[in-house]
Parts: C-alpha cells; sequence; structure tokens
C-alpha cells in the first residue's frame, strides 16, 4: 500500500458518494455508467493547506486536495478524472488503487487545455509536499511525474512545456512509423522517412 508523508492534521479520510459528482456538472449517460463502473470507492483522504501543513496559499491556489480512488477494473479514464476536476474546485492528486496495484495522476490547467500526468502501475514517485507557498508545493507534485528529463535547472512553465512537446513528438513518430510500414510507394516512403528522422533528431534533442 502506497504512504505519503503528511502530518497526521492533514487527514481527512471522508468517504465521498459518487451522486455528489453527477451534481455538479452536465453528466450524459454513458460517462455516467463507465463512472459508475469503473469506480468503487472515492475517499477524500487529505487537505493540503495553511491550516493543515503550515504552507501559505497564493491567489491561484488555495488548497490541495488528494482522493482515492478505489478501481473496479485495472484502467484509468481520463473522462472520469475530469469529471472529478470540474466538480472540485481545487487541485486534486489522484491516488489509483486497484487490488495491490497503485498509480498516481494529476492534472494542470494551462493557456490552452487541461493536461493530464498519469504514472505507471506501482511507479516509484517521490513527492515533495514541501514549498514556499501551495503553488510550489502543486508545482513539485507535478515535476515528480516528469522523469524524462533532469528539471532541477529549469522553471516549471519549460519544465511541462518541454514535457508536452516530448509527448506530442513521441506520438508523432509513432503515426509517421506506421504510415512508412504501409507505404507501397517506393517515393512516398522515402519522403516520410525523411520526415521521420526529422522528427526523431528533434526528439532526441529534447530529451538529452
Amino acid at each position: 500500500m502506497y504512504w505519503l508523508r503528511l502530518p497526521s492534521q492533514a487527514s481527512i479520510d471522508k468517504f465521498i458518494p459518487k451522486s455528489k459528482f453527477f451534481e455538479k456538472a452536465v453528466v450524459n449517460t454513458k460517462l455516467k455508467d463507465e463512472f459508475t463502473r469503473n469506480i468503487q470507492r472515492i475517499t477524500r483522504k487529505y487537505k493540503l493547506s495553511d491550516t493543515t501543513i503550515g504552507i501559505p496559499k497564493t491567489e491561484t491556489i488555495e488548497e490541495i486536495q488528494i482522493f482515492e480512488i478505489q478501481l473496479r477494473q485495472k484502467i484509468i479514464s481520463k473522462n472520469i478524472l475530469k469529471l472529478i476536476d470540474k466538480a472540485i474546485p481545487y487541485p486534486i492528486l489522484y491516488v489509483l488503487v486497484y487490488q495491490d496495484d497503485v498509480a498516481y495522476a494529476i492534472s494542470y490547467q494551462d493557456t490552452v487545455a487541461r493536461n493530464y500526468y498519469i504514472s505507471d502501475w506501482n511507479q516509484d514517485i517521490s513527492f515533495d509536499f514541501n514549498g514556499i507557498n501551495l503553488e510550489k508545493v502543486y508545482q513539485n507534485t507535478i515535476t515528480s511525474f516528469i522523469t524524462k528529463q533532469d528539471a532541477s535547472d529549469q522553471d516549471f512553465e519549460t519544465t511541462v512545456t518541454r514535457d508536452a512537446q516530448i509527448k506530442s513528438l513521441t506520438i508523432e513518430i509513432q503515426v509517421l512509423q506506421n504510415k512508412v510500414k504501409n507505404q507501397k510507394q517506393f517515393n512516398k516512403k522515402v519522403e516520410l522517412n525523411k520526415i521521420l528522422l526529422h522528427k526523431q533528431q528533434a526528439l532526441q534533442k529534447l530529451s538529452s
């Protein structure tokens, strides 16, 4: 079982009925069925705030919630996480539990979209719940998910932007590799390989 190093005064350990999340947003039948089928129990485990961990809030981050979600299936649905995020006005670190397996997730809302960071099952992640304020704690929590690069000398915005670029290039490369594999015309295959090489070089540069 997971263990988060947090003081006892941050503990809430309060069960939340699944129906509460349907009251906060318009939910179609498909999503409601997915929610009910995949989620066994939701517990509000911890609240990180100035009163519970002694770290001051900021204008953007007043508190951080930690939810434990017990799953019926070993599936992590971003649609379900989005529904919960819409219902709760604070950032949430998710602890996703399926039997003896544990994964973590958190979202980050930039100027364009909400991006989700989701760990592998049973991935060893060390969260740092310290900082000069809760915004820094939130940023530290997000960067804990970014393991493809050394972010120690980078500011937060640079780190998340670079990580998003790496993920985007990785998807583009996978698509191009499939196109090259399925392309029958030699000339078109050569052109696709040139683009693929360029993308691979860009990814290698970002990842180094």
